[in-house]
């Protein structure tokens, strides 16, 4: 093992990302060489961030922890610590029966961490981060937590109530991040359209994206996980206003269906959702909507699921990912209602929903071909450079090849001439706007 390393090993989403980079640099700071999820784990210390999400992400940290509880006995790293969602959520469990972990911590109480190696907290470094994304672009998280309670979702079971960020302490987040070469800030929260509620009373994610669309050198501003219910349509007037705010909106829908919405606890129905689909499109041109469909919730029967396949056929959303309902331990789903739909009917349904996307992708790339678009470089591939659309945010959207005709510097615009489509990517090539 290496003295005086700390290797972090990070799970699930960007939210815990987020957590892991603040970690770090603490630990950089504390005069520890750190790593983010390194190809060869060797550290005297170990420190795996966990998912508690849905069963497979519990069972991906599970087997992580026992991967590297392995890798203690025979003695390639030191000390091994946990924390995080699953942590957060099974904090009894995992302490009985993973002994070969050295401490547990929590999703809050990752600061103990340090405490636990004779290491002080330092609050002046309290909105700055060891960045393990490409320094171009990075996320901003502004809340955790959430008040909502759908039926399914076992987030409040684990990050509880939605507290909010302050204004102020963003900003500064944002300005540190900026001076490190940040271009683009990927905006997440569990649920955008509250933040601010807790500690203003009021809705303040569209002053707070007017403010960090301030900040001078930050090209791109994007929004992920927004809720439909109670939704802050002035955040519609701040896209629509500046130029740095991106026409793009991650918000999770989950299904169309009266009946199926109730029963999820969504507080929202299909006229309402589709007043305000309306309403965003109407408002920000050129407005891309990422979603997130459940199929197989108890009580959609055939009907239902009809219903929701004819919608997403004629809502044609730009992007939209799907997933199978899975019972979560401690929901208010699990405890009142009963998985009744068989696996291979949901997998038949999400494999129709994903098809009938797919379809709608291809149309939607299909129509770029032959535009000039502004495209941020994220990566050199040797043969071509790949690069995103303001509509694509990393990891999770189609990606633009641009086809190497001239050296194009990794974190900087271009524009480049589409020439293909694919569902999931475009080819390109570097032009003048």
């Amino acid at each position: 093992m290496r003295r005086n390393k700390v290797d972090v090993i990070s799970l699930g989403c960007s939210k815990n990302l987020v957590d892991s980079e603040h970690l770090l640099r603490q630990l950089q700071a504390a005069g520890y060489r750190v790593e983010h999820n390194p190809e060869r784990v060797n550290g005297e210390v170990v420190v795996v961030n966990t998912c508690g999400f849905i069963a497979d992400a519990q069972e991906e940290s599970i087997n992580t922890i026992l991967e590297l509880g392995e890798a203690k006995r025979k003695g390639r790293i030191g000390r091994l610590l946990v924390m995080g969602c699953l942590a957060e959520r099974f904090m009894a469990e995992l302490t009985a029966e993973l002994p070969e972990v050295d401490a547990f911590y929590g999703k809050f109480n990752w600061r103990g961490i340090l405490d636990y190696l004779g290491k002080a907290y330092r609050e002046d470094l309290s909105t700055e981060r060891y960045l393990t994304t490409p320094s171009h672009y990075a996320y901003l998280k502004i809340s955790e937590g959430c008040n909502r309670h759908c039926a399914f979702c076992a987030i409040p079971l684990i990050t509880g109530a939605h507290h909010s960020v302050p204004v102020e302490q963003l900003l500064d987040e944002a300005r540190s991040l900026r001076d490190k070469g940040v271009r683009e800030l990927n905006i997440i929260a569990q649920d955008l359209s509250s933040y601010g509620l807790d500690i203003y009373h009021t809705q303040r994610l569209p002053e707070l994206v007017d403010r960090l669309a301030d900040i001078d050198g930050i090209d791109w501003i994007r929004l992920h996980y927004a809720y439909p219910a109670q939704f802050p349509d002035e955040i519609l007037d701040v896209m629509a206003r500046r130029d740095n705010v991106c026409s793009y909106m991650d918000i999770a829908l989950q299904h169309i269906s009266d009946k199926v919405l109730a029963g999820m606890h969504r507080h929202i129905d299909r006229e309402a959702t589709e007043r305000l689909i309306a309403t965003m499109r109407e408002r920000v041109s050129g407005l891309h909507l990422r979603t997130t469909l459940m199929v197989g919730f108890p009580g959609e029967g055939d009907n239902e699921f009809a219903e929701l396949l004819d919608w997403v056929c004629t809502a044609r959303f730009e992007r939209m990912g799907a997933f199978a309902y899975s019972e979560e331990t401690g929901t208010w789903a699990a405890t009142h209602l009963h998985d009744e739909i068989p696996a291979e009917v949901k997998q038949e349904r999400l494999d129709l929903l994903m098809k009938a996307q797919e379809d709608i992708s291809l149309e939607i790339q299909q129509a770029k071909v032959g535009k000039i678009l502004r495209v941020m470089v994220d990566r050199d591939e040797g043969d071509y450079y790949v690069g995103r659309t303001e509509w694509d945010s990393p990891e999770v959207d189609p990606e633009v090849l641009i086809t190497r005709e001239r050296p194009l510097p990794v974190g900087d615009f271009v524009n480049v001439l589409v020439t293909e489509a694919l569902p999931h990517e475009l080819i390109a090539s570097p032009c003048e706007a």
